[in-house]
């Protein structure tokens, strides 16, 4: 992983236990919390606009999104003009959108992986860099 990441996290109710374990493993210079804290019922855009704004504002470098599908916060981040949010369940996915879409944000679907796979998930997605290339020119085309 890159020296002095700075990492953003957050979930809903149906990602809070993996986004606990995520916060114990995920080495990073700065890890901020931007909630649930805890199980009980929320709306997911609560937690993923927060962490779509302080990524795409430069604030932080990354970000990591945990609910039970990983589509709502996925659509919810995408909403940001900066934001370029990929649901992965496997760490091939991860590291494909790191190298080809220069993604910033990792969404993990809590209810259809392991947490230990999430966090291998995760850690691809940290220490993977972009490509550029002919893989900037399309990332380029992405906004309107």
């Amino acid at each position: 992983m890159k020296e002095g990441l700075k990492i953003a996290i957050g979930a809903d109710h149906a990602g809070f236990d993996y986004k606990q374990a995520l916060l114990e493993t995920v080495p990073a210079a700065e890890l901020k919390d931007f909630g649930t804290y805890s199980n009980a019922s929320v709306d997911y855009p609560d937690f993923a606009h927060p962490v779509a704004s302080a990524v795409e504002s430069g604030e932080f470098d990354l970000g990591i999104l945990v609910c039970g599908s990983a589509n709502g916060v996925a659509i919810t981040a995408n909403k940001h003009q900066g934001i370029r949010a990929a649901i992965c369940w496997t760490v091939e996915l991860a590291e494909l959108a790191r190298k080809h879409n220069n993604a910033n944000i990792v969404c993990i679907p809590a209810r259809f992986i392991s947490i230990e796979e999430a966090e291998k998930i995760v850690a691809a997605f940290l220490s993977t860099e972009f490509e550029g290339g002919r893989h900037a020119t399309r990332v380029g085309k992405i906004a309107c």
